[in-house]
């Protein structure tokens, strides 16, 4: 069934897609689903949050994928006493110019590892979030644009709270998937284990940054059927309803589920999506939106959870059985 996207661009996407997740994965042991949640985070142009305890392959993760796509990638390391314009850049004077030239921050890049973005405080996270939000920068009333394609991946440890500042909720809603990585299973680790007795293969460069930014474009002619936007709809409005949710799901929240699954249908192959699409990205890309109640948490009741119920309880009720 075509809605736009020849068969040919859709298989030319998915082999792509492939290859980009088999060189992630020959270095990252973990979830198979990681890796492609950054591929369909990258062809929304959306941005993510890795939320893990130290010593489970964030950052590892993050230069697997960013070395596939044979983009500029720089780091920061965020800390209590990072200023905003070590994200952004200075000007400087050239002595040999005599004249004032702006010092690029690591945000001029195409992929930046924002690691333990929670360490640093508000007003220095605000500006790596106003580039995530405006792909641009304002140094000292000089705007500049950011490079294109532009991902930020930010990294941050869910258990330490000494010397940390909280993300608010309205700056966490600008990530449009976060990622739970959690301790491997005994075979994942073993296989860690193993993988790191001889030298981690370098991941080959799949895609370029062109390559990158026509495939992003090709996401914006996915179909979607009016019935999986009511049931997207539907999903929001069961976690404004929940009495265990004091801040439902928004708009904006239902756009970037939609927008995600788009790009998760591409991916696959299809010119559709299919309610397996919204089912697959749910929690991803809404959990970390939700605003609990205090009785809520206080019982140990997590976001991911009232997302799955909202799954099992909200039918899709499409008219037909098309499975990814």
């Amino acid at each position: 069934m075509n809605h736009g996207l020849s068969e040919q661009t859709l298989r030319a996407v998915r082999a792509h897609a492939d290859r980009v997740i088999s060189e992630v994965r020959a270095v990252y042991v973990g979830p198979p689903d990681v890796p492609e949640l950054l591929l369909v985070a990258l062809m929304a142009q959306g941005h993510v949050l890795l939320e893990g305890v130290p010593g489970v392959a964030k950052t590892t993760l993050v230069k697997a994928f960013a070395s596939t796509l044979g983009c500029s990638f720089r780091r920061i390391q965020f800390t209590p006493d990072l200023l905003p314009a070590d994200i952004t850049g200075t000007f400087v004077l050239s002595p040999r110019e005599g004249t004032f030239e702006l010092r690029e921050g690591p945000v001029f890049a195409n992929v930046v590892l924002g690691d333990e973005i929670n360490r640093a405080p508000a007003k220095t996270q605000s500006a790596l979030l106003e580039a995530m939000q405006e792909r641009q920068v304002t140094v000292e009333g000089d705007t500049r644009p950011l490079p294109n394609p532009f991902m930020v991946l930010a990294t941050q440890n869910p258990v330490e709270h000494a010397g940390t500042y909280p993300l608010p909720e309205a700056q966490i809603d600008r990530f449009l998937i976060r990622v739970l990585i959690g301790y491997p299973d005994p075979a994942d680790e073993l296989a860690i284990l193993r993988r790191f007795m001889t030298p981690v293969p370098t991941p080959q460069i799949v895609l370029n940054p062109g390559e990158v930014m026509r495939m992003q474009s090709l996401v914006e002619q996915v179909h979607v059927e009016d019935e999986v936007l009511a049931y997207t709809i539907r999903l929001a409005e069961f976690t404004r309803r929940s009495a265990r949710i004091f801040m439902g799901a928004s708009p904006r929240a239902s756009l970037a589920l939609v927008q995600a699954a788009r790009a998760r249908a591409m991916l696959h192959g299809r010119g559709y999506v299919l309610p397996d699409d919204i089912k697959a990205l749910a929690i991803p890309v809404m959990a970390h939106r939700l605003l609990l109640t205090p009785e809520a948490e206080m019982d140990g009741t997590e976001a991911t959870g009232l997302v799955s119920d909202a799954l099992r309880q909200v039918a899709h009720r499409v008219g037909h059985s098309r499975s990814a």
